[in-house]
Formats: C-alpha cells, structure tokens, sequence
C-alpha cells in the first residue's frame, strides 16, 4: 500500500468543504475493519483512507499548513499504513465508566503484547506493540495501543485462498478468540500483496 504524500492531502479550505462526507465515507469504512477481542477491546485495522483521514483531521484541528509541518504529519502517521506483508492496527480498551477503565488499564498491564492472529491451524503470530513510544507503565496499560501483525508470506497465500482467520487475546485478566466473519476477513486480508 502506498504511503501518503502532501498530494494526497486537501488543502484546509478543502476539507472544511468535504469534510462531513469524507467522514461519514471513512466511519462506514472502517466499520468493516474492526474486531472486537470481547466487549472491551476492539482492533481497528488501519489503512491508507483511514491514516489519510487522520492526518487531515490533525490538519485541521492544529490549523497546519506549512510544508514542513505538514510533511511532519506525514512522517508521523505514514508508518501506520500496511507494507503489504503486514496489518496495522490501532486497539482500543473501551469502557465507559471511568473507574472501572482505571481499575481495568491496571490490571491488563501488558495486554497489547498479548493480541495474536491465527490462519487457520498455523501457529499463532503475536503483535508487536508500540513501536512509537512506550505506552504501558509498572501501575497501568495506555487505552490505545498500535500493533502491527508480520504475516509470512506461506500464511499471506493460505488467506488468499480463503482459509479460516481468527484473532485473539491470552492475557491473565482477558482471555477472548474469535473467527473473523468472511465481510471483514476479505478486506483486511486484501491489505496483504
């Protein structure tokens, strides 16, 4: 897939235009990249529509228009686009009463180096988390989390050919597998070349 490049991107005044349809086109979109580890962690699979997303959002909400500044964001959120061998994805630990999140980040300290794929019967692969920066402290675990999940080329023809894919968490305090349904299967697995 691609990296983003400043012609990628609309201008401010552009995007103000666009904005409430490029939104509604990219939540939609990526309602179709999502799997939920459980009822507290979702997986968001990251592509180029979603980074590109992103990136004009932090445009606008920082008022960026330089050249440098915006090649800075480029920079930043670039690295969040599928290579082709791989998936990207941003994990969310979801709770809406506040202390039960506190309690919860607590006590899943290390999750993110916990989330596996499985192609069929093959061993699993496990995440490589944040590797950006440290999210996870000695009393709690961030909220959000990025991974990236290198799939052997082997496994990357198995999915082509329409085998089984199942995601997962083997944490101490969150245990969750599930088989990804054939809708969403299909697209995340076309990020694969």
């Amino acid at each position: 897939m691609s990296k983003l490049t400043r012609q990628d991107l609309m201008s401010l005044e552009k995007y103000a235009e666009k904005r409430a349809a490029f939104r509604q086109q990219v939540m939609a979109h990526k309602k179709q990249r999502c799997v939920m580890l459980g009822n507290h962690l979702t997986l968001y699979f990251e592509d180029r529509l979603t980074i590109q997303y992103q990136i004009q959002e932090m445009l606008r909400i920082e008022k960026i228009f330089e050249k440098a500044a915006i090649e800075e964001e480029l920079a930043a959120y670039n690295p969040l686009i599928p290579d082709g061998t791989n998936w990207k994805a941003t994990m969310m630990i979801e709770f809406t009463d506040i202390e039960e999140r506190r309690q919860a980040l607590a006590q899943m300290i290390d999750i993110e180096q916990r989330i596996w794929t499985q192609i069929r019967n093959c061993e699993k692969i496990f995440a490589i988390a944040d590797e950006d920066l440290e999210r996870t402290t000695e009393e709690k675990t961030s909220a959000v989390h990025f991974l990236r999940f290198e799939i052997p080329v082997s496994q990357i023809a198995m999915l082509k050919n329409g085998e089984t894919l199942h995601f997962g968490v083997d944490h101490p305090n969150y245990h969750f597998s599930t088989e990804i349904q054939p809708f969403i299967r299909d697209r995340i697995v076309n990020d694969l070349t």
